[in-house]
């Protein structure tokens, strides 16, 4: 048996750091992606995480295969506000240069929030646990994005369950709530032209007021010969769209919400 659920965290900062450094700062991604939901997942009912290099953490290798999706909470039109912050390390162990003064600086995410959807299997025992633990507002470990000094937390009145349908076609306009891949095989890239069109998706006739639409290129998990991240890109709008295929992994939601889980 399976469940839909979601419920939305909250937290002061956030950093969700990439990989590459641009002119001496650490950058942070804007949404939350796959890898970092599975970690705050792992924490929630106590899987290891990071142990030693060339190893995948324990909450990686148990909980890749949950379905997730994601929707930034208190935005502005898909994006977070951003502030820069300098750390300075004068312990004399961080850095082999005189003095061992070493200066950090980081992109930083304010006050971010997100609601998380994710499709959990009642007959795994992990999964059984995230559902007990999350409806109960309960985590073995503290969950923090993604750096351990920006704890998070919510509320278990904020959980939601949900009844769900995997939608056959897509015959009339609709809203996706979440972000979305656009690379799989019915999305393509999202280009708009002078007649509204997005390649093999449409912009229905009548838009919605303030319409937006964001992008991002995310961490969808894990190449594990190279051990880096494995991207896609990632599409936030309030748009509506129409299509004549089904879009992968598209779950409405009572009959009224459509979301993307990957």
């Amino acid at each position: 048996m399976k469940k839909l659920i979601s419920f939305k965290i909250y937290a002061e900062k956030g950093f969700l750091k990439k990989p590459d450094i641009n002119d001496g700062i650490y950058l942070t991604y804007n949404m939350l992606h796959k890898p970092a939901i599975l970690g705050i997942l792992g924490a929630i009912i106590g899987l290891k995480g990071y142990k030693k290099n060339g190893e995948l953490p324990e909450y990686y290798q148990k909980l890749n295969k949950v379905p997730v999706g994601v929707k930034p909470l208190n935005d502005e039109k898909g994006n977070f506000q951003k502030t820069i912050i300098s750390y300075n390390n004068t312990t004399g162990m961080a850095s082999s240069e005189p003095g061992g003064n070493l200066i950090i600086t980081e992109q930083t995410l304010v006050a971010p929030g997100y609601q998380i959807y994710v499709l959990l299997d009642m007959d795994d025992g992990n999964q059984l646990k995230i559902y007990h633990h999350i409806k109960n507002q309960h985590a073995e470990y503290l969950p923090y994005l993604v750096k351990n000094d920006y704890s998070l937390w919510w509320l278990k009145d904020e959980v939601q369950e949900y009844d769900y349908s995997i939608p056959n076609s897509m015959t009339s306009p609709f809203v996706i709530s979440t972000i979305f891949n656009k690379d799989v095989s019915t999305v393509r890239d999202l280009q708009y032209d002078d007649t509204h069109e997005m390649d093999m998706f449409d912009v229905a006739l009548s838009l919605i007021p303030d319409s937006f639409a964001s992008f991002e290129r995310l961490p969808t998990g894990f190449d594990e010969k190279l051990m880096q991240y494995s991207y896609a890109n990632f599409a936030f709008t309030n748009y509506k769209l129409h299509t004549s295929f089904p879009m992968e992994n598209i779950y409405c939601l009572n009959n009224s919400e459509y979301v993307q889980l990957n």
